[in-house]
């Protein structure tokens, strides 16, 4: 599917202000117990095999619609980064 340019650069700079992370770090940050919040943005059926207890699911259709709603002051903490 091809998206719209304005779409694209939204995306993009989205980007810019997000942390995407893997297996090892999470896994580290789980062990260390630290605080934080993981958000699954895999497909529904990825999801529905399985995941992290605690982790929220926002797939990538969604996210930028309902990120503020489901982690409220989300876009304030990105803006710390």
């Amino acid at each position: 599917m091809k998206h719209a340019p304005a779409f694209l650069k939204m995306v993009n700079d989205a980007k810019t202000q997000i942390r995407e992370t893997n297996v090892q770090e999470v896994k580290m940050r789980l062990d260390a117990k630290e605080a934080f919040t993981l958000i699954d943005v895999r497909e529904d059926g990825e999801w529905a095999k399985g995941h992290l207890p605690g982790a929220i699911h926002l797939g990538k259709g969604i996210i930028e619609r309902d990120i503020e709603n489901t982690v409220p002051g989300t876009c304030e903490k990105i803006k710390k980064w």
